[in-house]
């Protein structure tokens, strides 16, 4: 099935990884014959969550929309993860049979082949396509679970903030030496753990009394009038949860709210009002409070302005599988 491919193993040159370039985050490997930035998640997951973690990351669900870009994945996946599959962008949930990459290319217009067999669309349910790292497609259900590339596609003037993220709405507080953002677009809880994580960050932890100050202050900057839907906007989600024993509160580190250094929750509370009170929450007082899990609010990621910074001797994979097409 594969002899028409050649599998040779190289070093990764200044022809395909250049470390001249502003690094777009760590995790993520930087590759001139893309002129962008890529990163295979090993952890499979549906098209839907692996379209919104690539979201989140600050990139896209990768596609292969030219041979440039399908070489980098196939390489990227014949490295981690040998004959496997990964979600490319290409899908149709919008509607059925109209396949579109995430970026809108249709995919008449993306050169491909498909595997044997392929497109089947097996019982009417499959809307999402995989590339195999031989380059051919398959049609599969969203809802199977695979691995996935995320790419970020070099724009010029990319600036790194003090905060160490190309995302320009952490701001650094000298006073935590910590990066804060602000979310008015509500989430679940679970929701907003997984926006922070992939922002590099974690929903903040409140460590002190002079953090629930800096909490104070950047609710003072968004204004309930500022947000947007109906929700609570007086809360925002935090870093603590009661990780499945009901009354025992600890921080997404493991600590109690004690040994963290800040346990100050508002009058009456915690007091699981209605029964599923299982999430953190802060008030604009810097109050905290025990509020649904299920519902959304607004929440704040918290930073290291390290977290996604590595050293630019080490941005480089020690080797890669290059693929050529022999045919």
């Amino acid at each position: 099935m594969y002899k028409s491919f050649i599998f040779i193993c190289v070093y990764f040159t200044s022809s395909i990884v250049s470390t001249n370039h502003v690094n777009f985050r760590c995790d993520y490997k930087y590759l001139d014959v893309i002129d962008g930035w890529m990163k295979l998640h090993e952890i499979p997951a549906n098209w839907h969550e692996a379209r919104l973690r690539c979201h989140l990351e600050g990139a896209v669900l990768a596609s292969p929309l030219n041979s440039n870009l399908k070489f980098a994945m196939a390489s990227m996946m014949i490295l981690k993860t040998p004959k496997q599959s990964v979600f490319t962008g290409i899908h149709a949930t919008f509607s059925r049979g109209d396949f579109f990459s995430v970026e809108g290319i249709p995919l008449k217009k993306i050169p491909h082949k498909w595997a044997p067999s392929e497109p089947g669309n097996w019982n009417d349910q499959e809307n999402c396509l995989t590339m195999h790292f031989d380059g051919n497609l398959a049609a599969k259900s969203c809802s199977a679970t695979f691995n996935y590339i995320c790419y970020k596609k070099r724009i010029p003037d990319m600036v790194v903030t003090e905060c160490g993220t190309v995302d320009s709405k952490y701001v650094h507080y000298d006073r935590t030496n910590s990066c804060y953002k602000f979310h008015g677009v509500p989430r679940t809880w679970s929701r907003a753990y997984m926006t922070c994580a992939a922002e590099g960050g974690y929903l903040t932890i409140i460590n002190s009394e002079k953090e629930a100050g800096i909490i104070r202050e950047i609710f003072a900057q968004h204004l309930p009038a500022s947000m947007v839907g109906n929700f609570w906007k007086d809360m925002a989600f935090v870093g603590f949860h009661d990780w499945g024993e009901h009354g025992t509160w600890l921080t997404v580190q493991g600590q109690t709210l004690e040994e963290a250094g800040y346990a100050k929750f508002a009058p009456g509370e915690p007091n699981n009002a209605t029964t599923g009170e299982y999430c953190g929450g802060v008030y604009r007082t810097g109050l905290l409070d025990d509020i649904w899990c299920e519902n959304v609010y607004a929440f704040i990621c918290e930073k290291d302005p390290n977290s996604l910074l590595c050293d630019p001797t080490s941005d480089s994979f020690d080797d890669i599988i290059d693929i050529r097409n022999v045919n």
